[in-house]
């Protein structure tokens, strides 16, 4: 059966996330859809005259309405953060964005997920909006992070950083949580790591916290990374590998958290974010992720949401 994926916002992050899926052989059929019709017509346009160097696959450009029979929708439309300005303080612009969308969406059939900043809450304000499960609207989230964390560590050790396993939850942004105590490389938790100091890990965490802001302070944006990072967890979702990903969800319990869209370790397959594991942590990264949660809570509070 062909996989059919739309993608809404024909910006950076939309078009690095199409790229690569169309490079994993991903899509079947790609719809591009854009509030400038033209642009979305261009793009896939562009994307289509290069199909003899991927795997074959239909793009084009297609309306909201169509993508109710999607396999799968990912949103990326709203305001990007300007240099200096956090994920949060976007928050009433795009709300407003992603529930105009959601509203579109409603009686979909496939699963939507969330790129717009700030993902956590947008997770939330999407599952709100369009009435689907919970299960069914899964934020980006902290697989970025979780991955800058792998990437960096990488550099510090001198090892590749697909050998690194470690993670990032909660918000993705200035709360998140950097599991430490859980951090293995090949097997080994990384405290016992030749010549590793711990005293580093306070440096490693911002690295990983600014990542973000320091490219979007040289280039404007960030859109390579997270591109592949959609683009890989639709890959790997639509496929049934029931990967364990650090995604957002709105929580139904785990950790004893409700209401909130927040990432935790999740197990990923065909239909959506079927189950949430509650990892191991220290009580400090217990009590530093319920107040990531409190954040997110706050930052919600602040819309005038359905429930």
């Amino acid at each position: 059966m062909r996989v059919k994926i739309g993608i809404i916002g024909t910006g950076g992050v939309g078009m690095s996330t199409a790229l690569s899926l169309l490079h994993f052989g991903a899509a079947g059929e790609l719809i591009l859809n854009d509030a400038r019709p033209d642009v979305a017509e261009g793009e896939a346009m562009d994307l289509l005259q290069g199909s003899a160097f991927y795997p074959t696959a239909r793009v084009r450009a297609g309306t909201i309405a169509e993508m109710r029979d999607c396999d799968a929708v990912v949103v990326t439309a709203g305001v990007g953060r300007a240099p200096g300005q956090s994920r949060l303080q976007l928050l009433a612009t795009n709300a407003g964005i992603v529930t105009g969308i959601g509203r579109q969406l409603q009686g979909g059939r496939g699963i939507i997920v969330m790129v717009t900043n700030p993902v956590d809450v947008m997770t939330l304000v999407m599952t709100r909006a369009s009435g689907f499960p919970a299960s069914r609207v899964i934020g980006t989230g902290t697989m970025l992070d979780s991955a800058r964390l792998r990437q960096i560590l990488g550099r510090e050790l001198d090892l590749d950083p697909r050998s690194i396993h470690g993670q990032v939850v909660g918000e993705h942004g200035a709360s998140e949580v950097v599991l430490w105590s859980g951090v293995r490389v090949g097997g080994l938790p990384l405290r016992d790591w030749a010549g590793w100091d711990e005293g580093r890990q306070a440096r490693v965490t911002e690295e990983v916290r600014g990542a973000g802001q320091e490219i979007i302070r040289r280039k404007g944006a960030t859109t390579h990374a997270i591109g592949l990072v959609t683009a890989t967890l639709l890959k790997w979702m639509l496929r049934g590998a029931r990967r364990v990903l650090t995604v957002a969800r709105v929580q139904e319990g785990a950790l004893g958290l409700t209401g909130v869209a927040l990432s935790l370790p999740t197990v990923l397959s065909p239909a959506g974010a079927e189950q949430v594991l509650e990892p191991e942590m220290t009580d400090t990264e217990r009590a530093d992720l319920l107040r990531s949660a409190e954040v997110l809570r706050e930052a919600s509070a602040s819309l005038d949401l359905p429930r």
